[in-house]
């Protein structure tokens, strides 16, 4: 009995399979050989410069050391002859150092270029704070720190149970105290500060311009020695002497200044003074000097370290002292938003 049975698939053909197979490998071979021509030259040039940056830093360490080394032979070496001078030559040759001897001097090279920055940012600093304090701040340090110096040597002085003024006056000449008293004295005679009148105004800005011109000691000393080149020949003519020989002839110039420097009643020189030209500078320079000053010239404020004025009599001012200590710390910002206007 026949029977209808399935007839099996046909087997795929071989030579497909294979042609396959080849095209997969040659695209796999093409690759590997895009990849060896691609990819390998960029590592190699990699590489090459990695390996030249190496080579001249090392270089550069070389050079380096070789020039210390160098220079700390031949300030060691004093050659006296050619035998030294050849020493010194062959000591001069630096010598081959090991890479721990280079990382050291890279680490000291390093150290001081981190201080010479450290100390280049310090006085940048110090400039700039130098920069924003002006000279009242500059007058108001000062006076804080005399204060603090005397206060200091006060209690050093209570320690040793002496008294503070009498070891101070110890350091003061006899001829400084009585510079001094003269001083105490005059201040005290001008203390008058009440305006009486035009003259006696005009009178005081005179005694106080003296004590600050000083007199030409040089050129007086200098006239005097010629007018007392012959001191006891200063005489006139007398006709009752006996001999023409008792009178003594003195020069033009003796006797010019003689009369100029001891002008009395029956002198007829009269303003022939001439000023010399540093003269003439010292009194401008003072003039202009009083100009400058009266155009600068306020009233001394009292509050002048206390700031804005906030209280309206003592009581009121001890009083914003005293809640000042607590308080300015939470209204400062308050009360500047206020003095802006930004405070809305």
């Amino acid at each position: 009995m026949e029977t209808d049975e399935p007839e099996p698939a046909p087997a795929p053909e071989e030579p497909a399979l294979t042609t396959l197979l080849d095209s997969t490998a040659e695209l796999v071979e093409k690759a590997e050989h895009v990849v060896e021509h691609v990819v390998e030259p960029v590592v190699e040039a990699v590489e090459e410069k990695i390996a030249d940056v190496a080579e001249a830093a090392e270089q550069f360490v070389d050079e380096m050391a070789g020039i210390e080394e160098t220079h700390t032979v031949s300030d060691a070496a004093t050659p006296s002859d050619g035998k030294d001078e050849a020493l010194s030559e062959a000591k001069e040759v630096p010598a081959k150092l090991t890479m721990e001897e280079r990382k050291a001097k890279l680490d000291q090279l390093r150290k001081k270029m981190a201080a010479s920055s450290r100390a280049n940012r310090a006085s940048l600093v110090e400039e700039a704070s130098k920069a924003k304090m002006n000279a009242r701040d500059t007058a108001r340090l000062e006076r804080q720190r005399k204060l603090a110096e005397t206060l200091r040597l006060k209690a050093d002085a209570e320690e040793r149970g002496e008294d503070v003024e009498r070891a101070k006056n110890w350091e003061y000449t006899i001829e400084e105290n009585e510079e001094w008293e003269k001083k105490l004295a005059r201040k005290k005679r001008r203390a008058d500060f009440e305006f009486h009148d035009d003259a006696h105004a005009a009178r005081r800005r005179y005694k106080k311009d003296l004590d600050q011109i000083k007199p030409d000691l040089e050129a007086y000393n200098k006239q005097k020695a010629i007018a007392m080149g012959h001191v006891g020949s200063l005489v006139g003519f007398n006709p009752t002497a006996g001999s023409s020989s008792e009178v003594a002839v003195i020069s033009q110039e003796q006797r010019l200044a003689a009369e100029n420097l001891y002008r009395d009643a029956n002198t007829l020189i009269y303003g022939d003074s001439k000023p010399s030209e540093d003269a003439i500078d010292r009194v401008v320079g003072k003039i202009n000097k009083d100009i400058d000053k009266k155009g600068k010239f306020s009233r001394k404020r009292l509050n002048e370290e206390e700031g804005d004025i906030t209280y309206i009599n003592e009581h009121n001012r001890v009083f914003n002292k005293k809640i000042a200590r607590y308080y300015d710390k939470y209204t400062a910002e308050i009360r500047a938003s206020f003095e802006r206007g930004t405070a809305l």
